[in-house]
């Protein structure tokens, strides 16, 4: 008999004929045993409510919950979380299309290699489901990481939330969601990590959807940096508030103090506050800083590839970063 998994699904005023688009693919799965679980966090939209009810009338595999006030989406997902009951757990975005083998090569994976967790590459599509980017871990130099205890796994996120399935024991260490978790995708592939590890699948098994309202993943270094000059302006100062805001906190050392707080390892713990010490130090770094070394210690990869020059002018050489912000177009 197959094994049975959860798929997390956490809607908000979803584009209807993309959210159709990525239910009617996981039905097509080849993988059949499975409950698609669905929280709408108040979208307050009719339709929305009419096509949800419909799909859970007709197959019996998916369970709606409809919120009754915004809870966010890292809460919606703790809500899901909390709802799982199967050993292996997948989250879902509301406007991707899956590959119909994507359970299958994802479960088959992470039991092979008795890990976690596991992370597969997808391909890029627009609103017009044209593939424009063939391979998302090249196009967003996405870090490879096999094993545990990997600095790769504290330092940075491995694998998109879509692109993850993990076991139930991450989920465990993951609940009750604490005030420092700041995503959910990172949060399971750093338990992950510290657990029995992480692998990756480097076939795209999935479409992962690039339009105008993504909020993470989506959008390049170049088009968020287009984004905070119209808002903030072009100036030395308006760039460093970037860097710091946007870059070094939000994508970086926010993401290590939550792993501080989760961690169950001494060593890592060690680890971890060193990597916080270390960005906070660049925080104050306004011009150029040449000690690259701990750069390399804590952030290089495999397939970094750009990431890894881009990282350094914006942690290391800031004044070039800013020649950079300030010819972007």
């Amino acid at each position: 008999m197959e094994e049975k998994v959860d798929i997390l699904l956490a809607t908000f005023k979803p584009n209807i004929d993309y959210l159709k688009q990525q239910i009617d693919s996981i039905l097509n799965q080849t993988h059949k045993n499975f409950s698609l679980h669905i929280s709408d966090d108040f979208s307050n939209d009719k339709e929305v409510i009419e096509v949800l009810d419909n799909y859970e009338k007709k197959d019996d595999r998916i369970i709606i919950y409809k919120q009754e006030k915004n809870l966010g989406f890292i809460k919606n997902f703790e809500f899901l979380l909390e709802k799982s009951t199967s050993k292996y757990i997948l989250f879902c975005d509301q406007d991707d299309v899956w590959d119909s083998n994507k359970i299958e090569e994802s479960l088959k994976k992470i039991k092979e290699k008795n890990v976690d967790l596991v992370y597969c590459n997808a391909r890029h599509i627009n609103e017009k489901n044209e593939t424009i980017h063939p391979n998302y871990f090249k196009y967003k130099n996405m870090p490879l990481v096999k094993g545990q205890n990997k600095i790769l796994g504290i330092s940075r996120y491995l694998g998109i939330g879509c692109s993850q399935i993990f076991t139930s024991e991450v989920k465990q260490k993951m609940l009750p969601f604490k005030d420092s978790v700041m995503a959910h995708d990172w949060l399971a592939s750093f338990i992950a990590n510290e657990g029995k590890g992480v692998d990756y699948i480097e076939e795209p098994l999935f479409s992962y959807r690039l339009h105008t309202n993504n909020v993470f993943g989506g959008r390049s270094l170049n088009q968020n940096i287009n984004k905070w000059k119209e808002e903030h302006g072009s100036s030395y100062k308006s760039y460093l508030k970037y860097r710091n805001e946007k870059v070094i906190d939000k994508a970086y050392l926010d993401g290590a103090k939550m792993c501080l707080e989760y961690s169950e390892n001494l060593e890592n713990k060690s680890k971890i506050e060193k990597l916080i010490k270390y960005y906070e130090k660049l925080k104050r770094v306004k011009y150029i800083n040449f000690n690259i070394l701990k750069y390399n210690k804590y952030l290089n990869g495999k397939n970094i590839g750009k990431k890894k020059i881009k990282e350094l002018v914006i942690f290391h050489m800031p004044i070039m970063g800013y020649l950079i912000y300030i010819l972007q177009k």
